[in-house]
This record gives structure tokens, sequence and C-alpha cells, in this order.
């Protein structure tokens, strides 16, 4: 045994020890007869503490303030494992079954504490937790619920015995090949059973467990912390000693004060520690430390002054402590240049620092000094012309372009400091003669010229940058109609990738009123970029139009949208996708985009209704009436059987005050939709606005005869009563009403015309009726009472 555990026969011993004294604990607490806890005599008179029967604060350890703490063995967590071990499953189990067990209280505490990060997600198995854990458990979920886990069952109980079988071979061959200290003991402890009072009285007690430096705590040394200066100061003034006296002390004869409050001369003068020179010492061995942290091989330092250059500008040393921090950056800042005198920005941050302390002069040395150090460096050539005044600033980037003669930004700088056009002329031509390949200078010389200079200018300039469209396209503004397709033709030559050029070529047709060639120029556009591998992004393109129709290219907008709107869409998505790209454009007031894209809609969907009513609304609001007649025109051919489209078309002519084409629109309504309640409706309300009464009972008859629905009857009788034709009002509503005795405004209608005879008996019989009617047809309470209601205040204003 004592081989097998690897310690030797004394940790055999003490581990036989500490278990014996465990069982014998163990042993005496169930033999002995639990009892109540009795007071000791000595507490009974005492009040009780108030902390006594409370529950212990949160992460307290009984004992562990006189080190009477716990201790683990071996014994308890089990020998090391490896990483391919077979784990304990016991623990495992334990912890579920508490999971399980647990109240509702702390399931709302798990909810709570749910942790539904991104690194808590996975792709395949989702979160970690359930998202929808805290919503309501209906009965479908049960039921889902229910067939999951009878397809889990029956998965698993396929492989199941095999499973089982395999894990248990593995775990018996894992404890044969490794096992634990409690089994290794288990004859032992199955020797304890044999045990006798008199033997679990002679197991020694467990000692002290602490370690050794805990157990000698106590005759551990004193820490002591170092006396600050001025301790040591007012202690050095306690205890000097004096020989003479100055000539002050002589006269008052050393014990008296010549000024109320302070001390006596005397007794005040000392040696004084000098705390400025220790400050010094202390910045001395700041730097001393910053150029030891720097790296000798490269040049480069750790310190980092780029956060300065962003931050010094809003430095205002106002109070000690900015002056403190502007002394630490001053310092720091020295560090950076003397470690590396070629960093750039260092140079810059320190002469900054300086400038906004309002040292001008030490700000212009320091950069004046960077300049001589990096004289490669353009930012601090441009960092040292701001800080000086216009003439000197001058000679300043004179002397920078001589050191960098390649620098665009120089360049740009010495024509700023220019008053005079003609000198910035002059500075952009010497540029040009360095730097002919950059746009920038390019395009600054060029707006200073006049328009024929400029086009001389932009025929040199595209020589040089070939593959700049701004200068190509400002080119072939200037140019003439035939010059400028030749431009543009070499500009595609020489980038066939850009899609600005096209749009130009188009816009230049439109200018000149070849309107047939837009939409080609625009096709042949696309074709082409689609053959240079470049991919067309439908919404720049869409907003291509917008600016081409906010410049007045209403015929290149339009043939844009043709070409690629419909470009990347799916079949099914082509509808909704479009409509949506129509509003975008109504809302950017690019209405002959939105035109134009419902156009190419229509095109391809012309027998669906929602589009040719989206169509219709907009030209309603957008479009004029001539616009809006024509796509109403167009739509009630490709879909005779929409009602709304005939009404719409009918209506625009009658409020155009064309009345007889809104009545033959609505007689070929009449033939497309024979039985339609709307149309008929339509029909009638025409004829009554214009009082052609006669006509409109002719109409409402053949509704009766064709389409009797219960507003049509209604209408009829409306008709009649407003006519004072009250008989025929009456007849029309009897025979309504046995048709359709569930209408209550029948019932309503027929009882006014009563009041209005001053028949009150037969109104009241009316109403009465059609309540019983609204009763026994159960087609509402609010229609009863609303009889009901109705027939009282008649009754009341009688």
């Amino acid at each position: 045994t004592a081989s097998h555990v690897g310690g030797g026969p004394n940790r055999l011993f003490r581990s036989s020890v500490v278990l014996l004294s465990l069982f014998r604990n163990q042993y005496k607490m169930q033999r002995l007869i639990p009892m109540p806890p009795q007071p000791p005599p000595m507490l009974v008179g005492r009040k009780r503490k108030s902390f006594l029967g409370q529950p212990a604060p949160l992460g307290y350890v009984p004992g562990l303030g006189r080190g009477a703490t716990g201790f683990t063995t071996r014994s308890d967590i089990g020998p090391a494992r490896e990483a391919g071990d077979v784990p304990d499953e016991r623990g495992y189990f334990q912890n579920k079954k508490q999971r399980t067990g647990k109240d509702n209280d702390g399931d709302k505490d798990d909810e709570e504490n749910e942790d539904l990060n991104d690194s808590n997600f996975d792709e395949f198995s989702g979160y970690g937790g359930s998202l929808f854990a805290s919503g309501p458990y209906e009965k479908d979920d049960e039921e889902a619920d229910a067939v999951y886990d009878s397809i889990d069952m029956r998965m698993d109980s396929k492989r199941k015995d095999r499973r089982e079988r395999k894990l248990k071979e593995e775990v018996e061959k894992y404890r044969m090949e490794r096992p634990k200290i409690q089994q290794q003991f288990s004859d032992l402890k199955r020797a304890l059973s044999n045990v006798s009072d008199e033997q679990w009285n002679c197991i020694p007690e467990v000692g002290d467990v602490r370690n050794k430096k805990q157990r000698n705590a106590a005759l551990r040394p004193d820490r002591y912390t170092p006396v600050p200066d001025s301790i040591l100061e007012r202690a050095a003034i306690s205890m000097a000693s004096h020989t003479s006296l100055d000539a002050k002390q002589q006269k008052y004869g050393g014990f008296q004060t010549p000024f109320s409050g302070t001390m006596t001369p005397g007794f005040a003068t000392s040696t004084r520690l000098d705390l400025n020179q220790i400050g010094e010492a202390r910045n001395s061995m700041l730097g001393i430390k910053l150029d030891q942290v720097s790296d000798s091989v490269s040049g480069q330092t750790v310190v980092d002054p780029k956060g300065y250059l962003t931050d010094l500008n809003s430095i205002t040393p106002q109070s000690t402590g900015d002056i403190n921090d502007v002394k630490k950056a001053r310092l720091l800042l020295k560090s950076v240049i003397t470690t590396n005198p070629k960093h750039g920005p260092g140079w810059i941050a320190a002469a900054r620092l300086e400038e906004v302390t309002g040292h001008m002069q030490a700000a212009k040395n320091i950069i004046t000094k960077g300049t001589e150090v990096c004289p490669n460096n353009e930012d601090l050539w441009l960092e040292a012309t701001r800080l000086q005044p216009v003439e000197q600033a001058k000679a300043v980037i004179a002397r920078a372009v001589s050191s960098l003669p390649q620098s665009v930004k120089i360049w740009i700088k010495a024509t700023e400091l220019e008053p005079e056009i003609s000198a910035k002329k002059k500075v952009l031509r010497k540029a040009l003669e360095n730097i002919p390949n950059s746009v920038r200078l390019w395009k600054a010389l060029v707006e200073l010229e006049e328009p024929a200079d400029a086009r001389i200018l932009l025929s040199r300039a595209v020589e040089c940058c070939p593959l700049s469209v701004e200068l190509w396209l400002a080119l072939a503004k200037l140019e003439t109609y035939e010059n400028a397709r030749r431009v543009l033709n070499k500009a595609r030559e020489s980038i066939p990738t850009d899609r600005q050029i096209w749009i130009h070529a188009a816009k230049l047709e439109e200018a000149n009123e070849n309107h047939l060639m837009v939409s080609k120029i625009i096709d042949r556009g696309v074709a082409s970029l689609l053959a240079n591998m470049v991919e067309i992004n439908r919404e720049q393109w869409v907003k291509d139009a917008e600016e081409c129709e906010l410049s007045g290219s209403v015929y290149t907008c339009q043939a844009i949208i043709r070409a690629v709107v419909g470009y990347g869409i799916d079949e099914e998505d082509q509808i909704d996708q479009w409509t949506e790209d129509a509003e975008s454009c109504v809302s950017h007031e690019a209405y002959e985009c939105a035109r134009a894209i419902y156009a190419h809609a229509l095109m391809k969907y012309s027998g669906n209704k929602s589009v040719w009513l989206a169509a219709a609304y907009f030209e309603r609001s957008h479009g004029t009436r001539e616009s809006l007649e024509a796509l109403l025109a167009k739509a009630v051919a490709h879909c005779p059987k929409a009602e709304v489209l005939w009404l719409m078309s009918a209506k625009s002519k009658w409020l155009a005050g064309d009345v007889p084409s809104a009545r033959s629109i609505l007689a070929l309504a009449f033939k497309a939709n024979p039985n339609s309640e709307e149309i008929w409706l339509a029909a009638v309300k025409l004829e009554s606005e214009n009082n052609e009464y006669e006509r409109a009972r002719r109409l409402l008859e053949r509704a009766r005869a064709s389409a009797g629905t219960t507003r049509v009857m209604m209408k009829s009788a409306k008709l009649e009563w407003q006519l004072n034709n009250l008989e025929m009002a009456k007849t029309l509503l009897d025979e309504s009403l046995v048709k359709y005795p569930d209408f209550a405004k029948l019932w309503m209608m027929r009882g006014q015309i009563a009041e209005q005879e001053n028949d009150e008996n037969t109104a009241r019989d009316i109403y009465l009726q059609g309540v019983s009617v609204a009763v026994r047809y159960k087609y509402g309470l609010l229609v009863m009472c609303t009889i009901l209601v109705h027939a009282l205040m008649e009754s009341t204003m009688r």
C-alpha cells in the first residue's frame, strides 16, 4: 500500500491517523442523543446580543480570524489527471440534481443573469442559455416539446446499450489503471468496523494544521515607513544649537519679538533642507530614465508624441496643476527629440506646446532646429511657415522648396502666401515643371486662368495625367461639340473603368438634342464596364440619375434608370424594390427618375393592379392632369376589371369639367363590369351632381334590375326623397325592407319620412318594428340603440 501511495510509511501513517480521527468523531456524533442547546448559567440573566439568530454576512467563514480554517487532502479531490482522462461523473449529476431542484426564485435569477453576449453564441447550438425562457409556455409549446422529446428518445435508444457498455468499460479500465486514494484505503475502511470504543479514544487528535509562516507571524520583524522631509526638517530645527547672536537678537535681547504672532528670531534660525534641489534632482532622474528606455539600435523612442499633436491646442495653463502638466509634457517631448531627432512629429509637438503656453520665440527656435535636423519632412516645413510672419514665411518656404522640390503641399503653401494672381501663376508653373503629374497643381492653375487659356492648359494636363477623370471632363466642357466627343472618346480609351465618362457623353448628346443616342450610349457604357470586370452598383447609378435630373438632363436620367434599375434584383422582389426606389426618388424630389421607374415596372408587369395604382397616385400628386389621364387610359386598357381605375379616370374628367367624357368612361366601365355597385353609384352621383335627375333615375332603375344591392336601393329612395317624391320613396323603402329587413338605415329613412308627414304614430311603429327586427336578426346592439335613440329624440322634439 505504501508503494501505491507514493509517500512512504510516514505519509501512510499520517493519512491513517487523519481518517481514524474523522471516523471516530462521526461515530460519536451518531451515538449521541440530540438534545436542545442549553445556555450557560452565567448568560441567563444577560441581555441577548442583537446579531444572534441572524444570517451571517456574505463571505463570512467561521474561525477564519483565529486560523481555524478547514483543509483539503489529496483523498478528497483525488490524484492529478491528464487532459485525456475520463472525468468523474458524480459531481456533474449532483450539480444537475441541484439545478433541477431550484425554486421559482432561482429560475428568475438565472433568467436575469443569463449571458446573451456574442462570445456565448455558437453557430450550431445558438446561445448557451435559452432566448425564450422568460416567455409564456403554452399548449402548442408543450406539444412541440413532447414531439422533440419522443424523437430524442427514439434516436437515443438506437445505440444506448452499446454506448453505455462502452462507457462502462472505459470507466472500469480507467479505475483499474489509476485508482483513487479512497479506493486504495477501502480495505482499511472496512476493517474500521471491528474497532472498539477504547481504540477509538486512543486515536490522537489532529494538531495545528497551519504552516510555519502562519504560526510564526508574531516573530516576523516589523515594517517601517520612511519619514517625510517636513518631519525631518522640524526635528533639525528643534535640535539645532547656536553660538552667536545677530544684530537683531542683540537689539531685542534675544527674547523679544519685533512682530506680533511670530517666533523669536533667536529661536527660529536653523539649517533648512533645500527642497528645490530635491525636485530638480528628481527631474534629472526622470530624464535619465527616459533616455534609458529608448531603443539605442533603431533610434526610435517608446514615447508616442502623436497624442500631444492633437491635445496641445486645448492646453491652457491656468492653475498650478496645469503648469505642472506643461512641465511634464516639456520634459517628455525634450526626451523624444533628444533620443530620436529624426522624428518630425516630436518637433512639431514641442513647438506647439510652447505656442499654446505663450512662448512664441521658443516655438520658432524649436521648429527651426527641427527643419535643420529633418530637412526632408514636409510637415515640419509647413509648421515652420505657419509660425512665421508672411515675409519671413516666404523665406522659410523658399528653403523648403529647395529641400523638397517634389512636395505638392509645399508648392500649394507657397502659392497661398502670394497675394497677387500673377505671382500665384508663376509659382504654380514652376511647380508643374518639377511635378508635371500632379492633378492638384493642374487644377489650381486652371482655376486661375481664363477659359481660352484653361483649355490649352487642360490639353497639356490630360497628356501629363491621363488617368484623371476630372481633367478629361473639364476639358470636354470647354471644347465644342465635335471636339468634346473626341475628348470623351480618348478619355474612354485611357480610363475604360469609369462610369462618369459615359454619363457625361450621354449628357453631351442630350444637350445637343440628339436624344436617340442617349440610351445607346448608356447601354454601351454598362456593357463596356461589365466587360472590364467593373461591378454595377445599382444604388450608385440611381444617385447619378438623380444628379442628372437636378442638372436638367432628363433623358439621361431616364436612360440610366432603364439600364440599371433591374440589375441584381430577384424576380419575386422586383415590384417591392422598384416601389421603394420610386418612393426614395420622390423623397429626393427626383420626380422624373420615379416616373421612369414606374414606367419600367408597368412595361414588365402591365397586368398588375397595384403597380398601376401606385403610378396613378404618383401622377396625381406630382404630375399633370394630362399625364394622369393618359396613364389611366392605359391602366383601364390593361386592367379592365379594376373598378378603382375606371372611377379615377372618370373623376379626373369630371373635375376638369368634361362631363361627356366622364359619361363615356363610365359607359365603358359598365361593359367591363356590368354588376359593379361602385360604378353604378358613381354614374348616379355624376348625373345628380350635374342636375340630371332623370338620367340618375334611369340609371338607378337599371342598377336595381342588374345589381339591386342595399346601397343601390338606399340611393334610389334617397334620390326620390330629395326630389320631394315621398310616395315613390316610401314605395322603394317598403320594397327594400322586404328584401333587406336587416339594413337599419332603411328603417330610419322610412321613419324620418313618416315624421316629415307628421305621422308620429306610424313613425313610432316603424322604429319599434325596426328594433324588433334588429333583435330577431341579431345584427348588432349598436344599430338597435341607434334606432331607439333616434325615435326618442324625435318624440321629445315633437
